[in-house]
């Protein structure tokens, strides 16, 4: 896992480089835009398309088809790292993060133009899930050009706190796509909602992504990746040459992220199903909407937090102690969410979204700091993608069938397990505090 480093080639005349201003906006912009699209359909996948894409029957297998198409993206997502990890490590990180935003928000807007399964049949989910792969291939690349241009900015000592930037736009495209859907049912009767009022998040999409463009058409090229380009150092084929190179870093980066995955689709797409089903908990839908975001201002709060932390006292230590409460977390989850009081659902949502942020908020430095320059938007996206794939994936999924048939109980035994290989990986690594990104 060793990480590269360029000598200072043109050091007379430097690259132009982001402000800090610019870095922040960019890397939060984009990736805010990014997750609210994602969260807009994962949202919908539990209250609208079961309703309208698949055919009138069992309501619960009809919600199992919808999750379905869900994890469809996470199948595109290593597909859309490996394509834009190339092109972002050939090319450079500024054009590959503005293709990658238009890829995800085309896709988001055509979901909002769909007919549905009364009009045309088949044709309906089979065209959701056509967008949906759109949408995976977007965000697949998304993350890790983002987190690069957090960290490759960062000053010395502030890695951790700068990758945060890019972790941030997960709770607050998930507070604004959620809230949006929260005021369109709570101004809508269910009948209006179901016609055309759901389609509003997806639409308002083009909007958020022109005003990302034009953000990320003002930056320059990160100074790690400009050295590269003045040593004549891009890796020919960067996909080939991280699975030569750095499989060590993939297997790890991809079973440090796992646990993550998984807690924060259990914690929103799974408990917002669960939660306002019938056979469930039984809340209202803008009941259990608002628990949620009460939730995630604390998955904002604790984010920066575990960026601080990790700069601190590094990454491995912090991770080790915060993948541990989530096990403990996981076996606390039947008694704790299953009761259905509404006490205990909101502060089992309070923590369970507060240890999101503090599991996902060092990602932004981890996983780029196992991968050397040349290959590192590659390496950092295709582990941060893999994950979601066997996690996030998943998850949802799983943890319907298991409520539905042993239990809530066993899945937080589900998450716990999860943790378990989370946690093992971590033992297994090394402290990457003290990379460096030239």
């Amino acid at each position: 896992m060793a990480v590269g480093h360029v000598s200072e080639v043109g050091a007379e005349n430097p690259a132009p480089r982001n402000s800090t201003r610019q870095v922040v906006v960019a890397s939060l912009v984009g990736t805010s835009i990014e997750f609210y699209d994602f969260y807009a359909y994962a949202t919908a996948a539990v209250l609208v398309f079961p309703k309208l894409f698949f055919p009138a029957g069992d309501p619960t297998a009809a919600t199992l088809q919808s999750l379905a198409t869900f994890a469809i993206a996470f199948i595109a997502r290593p597909v859309g790292s490996a394509v834009f990890g190339h092109f972002g490590d050939r090319i450079g990180r500024k054009s590959t993060l503005v293709a990658s935003l238009l890829t995800m928000g085309i896709s988001t807007v055509l979901i909002g133009l769909l007919p549905g399964y009364a009009s045309i049949g088949v044709a309906a989910p089979l065209l959701l899930a056509l967008c949906r792969f759109g949408q995976g291939l977007g965000l697949g690349g998304e993350w890790g050009g983002a987190a690069l241009l957090a960290t490759e900015n960062a000053p010395p000592g502030k890695r951790a706190i700068w990758g945060t930037f890019p972790q941030l736009g997960a709770p607050i495209g998930f507070f604004v796509s959620n809230g949006l859907f929260l005021v369109l049912s709570e101004t809508m009767d269910d009948a209006t909602f179901l016609a055309w009022g759901w389609r509003v998040p997806f639409l308002v999409s083009a909007v958020l992504v022109a005003v990302g463009l034009w953000v990320r058409l003002s930056l320059h090229e990160t100074p790690a990746f400009a050295k590269v380009v003045e040593a004549g150092a891009r890796a020919k084929v960067p996909f080939a040459e991280v699975f030569r190179t750095g499989r060590t870093g993939l297997v790890l980066g991809t079973f440090i992220m796992l646990a993550t995955y998984v807690l924060f689709y259990l914690m929103t797409v799974f408990t917002l199903s669960y939660g306002t089903a019938e056979s469930g908990l039984g809340f209202t839908r803008s009941e259990f909407l608002v628990f949620l975001l009460v939730g995630v201002v604390f998955f904002g709060l604790t984010t920066p937090l575990a960026g601080l932390l990790a700069d601190r006292f590094g990454r491995r230590p912090t991770l080790l102690v915060v993948t541990s409460a989530i096990i403990v977390f996981g076996l606390l989850m039947g008694p704790w969410f299953g009761s259905g009081s509404l006490p205990a659902v909101l502060s089992f949502l309070v923590v369970g979204l507060g240890l999101m942020g503090l599991t996902f908020g060092p990602m932004g430095a981890v996983l780029p700091e196992l991968f050397p320059t040349a290959v590192r938007y590659t390496g950092a996206s295709v582990s941060y993608n893999l994950a979601s794939l066997l996690g996030a994936s998943v998850a949802p999924y799983a943890a319907t069938w298991l409520a539905s048939s042993y239990g809530i109980g066993w899945v937080g035994v589900y998450l716990a397990a999860m943790g378990v290989l989370t946690l093992i990986a971590l033992l297994i690594s090394r402290e990457t505090k003290d990379t460096t990104l030239d």
